[in-house]
């Protein structure tokens, strides 16, 4: 059984519709990589993944539970990281996450987890005062802290520079040889080639493309194959409308 699985997930708000009839999975031991342009429903359907939004129709199942309806036990098992952080402004880093590991029966080390994403250099500072690639690395270790059996990534090594980049992409592959599945969105064809077991890619609310690399792409290359499906796929929303 998929540790993630979406089925004809329909998101409206209002008369727009976000998500329309979305379907992919990821299996346990997993990285799933979802590539899309903004406004493509990629955060809108990671958001239904979560728990946070309610699906209008279709279904999601997060190991095997719904997660609108998932109580506390099933949320510790999944590690969430989001664009905005969620972060508390006025904490020092090393106190969010110090926090977060008591909230756990078995947390990754503190320290080992600090020091593996470059946190340990900023671990005063309060998480109003860090840049943005030190929250997005705050942001990680906060999603990895409680060991997840699946993780939910959106743009982790979004504005970090190259060393801190390779760190998260090390730690990611980690997680996969410890058997988690790993859900991240991206907009970096470098990243999902290096990562990704398998590739989805979504356009105007849709998915257009799912499989390996291989499948996805064949000879012709990600890149290309992501602007040629991406573009038909809004030239075919121009024409309906």
């Amino acid at each position: 059984m998929a540790a993630v699985s979406v089925d004809s997930l329909v998101k409206r708000f209002g008369a727009t519709t976000a998500v329309g009839g979305m379907t992919w999975s990821a299996e346990r031991g997993e990285i799933l990589a979802v590539l899309g342009p903004n406004g493509a429903g990629k955060t809108t359907s990671l958001s239904c993944v979560l728990g946070l939004l309610r699906p209008d129709a279709g279904t999601v199942r997060v190991l095997d539970a719904d997660p609108w309806r998932a109580d506390a036990a099933h949320r510790a098992r999944v590690g969430v990281m989001l664009q905005d952080g969620g972060l508390p402004n006025t904490v020092a880093a090393e106190r969010v996450l110090r926090h977060l590991a008591r909230l756990f029966a078995d947390p990754e080390p503190v320290e080992e987890l600090m020091h593996r994403l470059g946190v340990a250099a900023f671990t005063r500072t309060t998480v109003r005062r860090l840049s943005g690639g030190q929250r997005q690395r705050l942001a990680l270790a906060a999603a990895l802290i409680g060991r997840p059996e699946v993780a939910l990534l959106d743009e982790p090594s979004s504005g970090l520079d190259p060393h801190a980049r390779l760190d998260v992409w090390d730690l990611i592959v980690d997680l996969r040889r410890r058997g988690t599945c790993v859900v991240l969105t991206t907009h970096s064809f470098e990243e999902a080639q290096r990562l990704a077991d398998r590739i989805v890619i979504v356009a105007d609310g849709s998915v257009v493309a799912h499989g390996t690399l291989a499948q996805v792409a064949g000879e012709r290359g990600l890149e290309d194959t992501y602007f040629a499906l991406t573009r038909a796929a809004s030239t075919s929303e121009e024409e309906m409308q």
